[in-house]
């Protein structure tokens, strides 16, 4: 009887996680790109002996597929070479995303190492409102040679 029994919920299992599967693989993504300029403001630096770290405010606007604009804080911290570092933030996007109005939040960690980025940057789940409630997703920044920016944000929505 336990046999046939654990048989019985490890067929239910297997269905239930098959189904996540093929729901999780079905998900559509959506790509939405733009420029945006981002406005950068010292809040407080606390230099120590072979580190730095400071504190900024974030003030965003995006053009394109996003229109919007974003407020936000960032943590950093840096060595004694320029071109390495680290840093966190978190920032409210309000505004459209190819036409659905409402906001979102999203999450950054980035580290350079003498000059070589990578950043994860995600949408915090379950902070979607509005029309982008129920957003997930992640967003990459392309930094140009002549310093613009600009965004891809591969999304979904329910």
């Amino acid at each position: 009887m336990k046999l046939k029994t654990l048989s019985i919920a490890y067929i239910c299992l297997f269905a239930i996680g098959a189904f996540a599967q093929t729901k999780k693989e079905t998900t559509r993504m959506t790509l939405a790109t733009g420029p945006f300029e981002v406005k950068i403001q010292p809040l407080s630096e606390d230099k120590a002996e072979g580190s730095t770290l400071g504190r900024y405010s974030l003030d965003k606007v995006y053009h394109g597929d996003l229109e919007a604009t974003a407020k936000g804080e960032m943590l950093s911290a840096t060595g004694s070479v320029q071109t390495s570092g680290s840093y966190v933030a978190i920032e409210r996007v309000v505004g459209k995303l190819h036409g659905r109005e409402g906001s979102f939040a999203m999450a950054h960690k980035g580290t350079m190492a003498n000059g070589s980025q990578q950043m994860d940057i995600t949408i915090v789940p379950d902070s979607g409102s509005g029309g982008l409630a129920g957003i997930s997703g992640t967003m990459k920044i392309l930094i140009a040679a002549d310093g613009k920016h600009s965004y891809e944000i591969e999304y979904s929505l329910p």
